[in-house]
C-alpha cells in the first residue's frame, strides 16, 4: 500500500469513528429520507394511475427519493467535520506531518461513503418490505447503489469545499434548506413530461439533480435504460472529481497560509 493510500484510510477510519460517535450524524441522513418517502408514497400514490406514468408503481418511483436527499445530506456530514478541523486547529498541526490535503479530503470522503453503504442498505430493504421493486433485477440493484456512493461522494465534496471557502460549520448546515429547494425543483414526484406546469417542467428539466433522480429512477421502474443510466452517473461523476479536487486545492492553500 502507497504512503498515500495509507494516510487516506487512517483518515477515513478516523471519520467513521467520529460519525458512529454521535448518533445525529448517523439517524438523521437516514431518517429524513425514509420520512419523506413515507408522506410522499402515501400523498402522492393515486399519480400512479395517470396515462403512462412509469412502471405503474409510485412506492418504487418515489423511493429514488431516499437515495438522492440521503446523498444530500451527507454533504453535512462531511462539511462539519471538516469544519470542527478547521476550528479545532486539526487541520493547522497536519502541516507538520506528512498528510497531503488531497489524502485528507479522499479520506473523509471514503468515510462518508461507508455511511453511504449502511444508508443504501437500509433504503432497500425498507422499499423491498413496503412493496417497491427493482425493475432491473439484482444487477441493476447494484449499480443503484453504485450511483448513490458516486452521488455520496459529489455531494460530500460539496460539503467539504464549503466548510473550507467559509471556516464554518453553520454554513454548510444552512446550505441544506437550499438543497431541499434544488430537490423540490426537479422530478422528484413526478416525471418530467408529467408536470403539467411549464415553468415548472422547464426548471425541473435544467436541475441537474432531475437526471440524478431519473437514473436512479429507471432501475428501479423501467429495468435499464442506458440514456438515463448515461446522464445520471456522467453528472454524478463530474460533480464527485469537481468538487473533491476543488475542495483538496482549497485545502491546500489554507495549509500553505498556515
Amino acid at each position: 500500500m502507497t504512503t498515500t493510500a495509507r494516510q487516506v484510510m487512517v483518515i477515513a477510519r478516523r471519520s467513521v469513528r467520529r460519525t458512529v460517535s454521535q448518533p445525529a450524524l448517523l439517524v438523521l441522513p437516514i431518517a429524513f429520507p425514509l420520512v419523506l418517502y413515507a408522506v410522499v408514497a402515501a400523498g402522492l400514490e393515486a399519480a400512479a394511475d395517470l396515462p403512462g406514468f412509469p412502471g405503474g408503481s409510485y412506492v418504487s418511483f418515489a423511493l429514488t427519493i431516499t437515495f438522492i436527499q440521503g446523498a444530500m445530506l451527507c454533504m453535512n456530514n462531511v462539511g462539519v467535520e471538516v469544519a470542527h478541523d478547521l476550528e479545532s486547529g486539526f487541520l493547522t498541526r497536519l502541516t507538520l506531518t506528512p498528510v497531503t490535503p488531497t489524502a485528507l479530503i479522499l479520506g473523509q470522503t471514503l468515510g462518508v461513503l461507508v455511511l453511504g453503504l449502511f444508508q443504501a442498505a437500509v433504503f432497500l430493504t425498507i422499499g423491498l418490505l413496503t412493496g417497491a421493486t427493482v425493475a432491473a433485477g439484482a444487477g441493476g440493484a447494484v449499480v443503484l447503489v453504485a450511483l448513490f456512493l458516486v452521488c455520496v461522494a459529489g455531494f460530500g465534496g460539496v460539503g467539504a469545499l464549503v466548510a473550507l471557502r467559509t471556516g464554518s460549520g453553520e454554513a454548510v448546515q444552512n446550505i441544506a434548506p437550499l438543497m431541499l429547494v434544488v430537490l423540490f425543483l426537479s422530478s422528484w414526484n413526478l416525471p418530467r413530461d408529467a408536470i403539467e406546469a411549464g415553468w415548472f417542467r422547464a426548471i425541473a428539466t435544467g436541475n441537474p439533480v432531475s437526471y440524478l433522480l431519473e437514473g436512479m429512477r429507471s432501475l428501479m421502474v423501467t429495468g435499464w435504460d442506458a440514456q438515463a443510466l448515461a446522464l445520471g452517473l456522467g453528472l454524478a461523476a463530474v460533480l464527485a472529481v469537481f468538487t473533491v479536487a476543488t475542495a483538496a486545492r482549497s485545502l491546500d492553500r489554507r495549509m500553505v497560509r498556515t
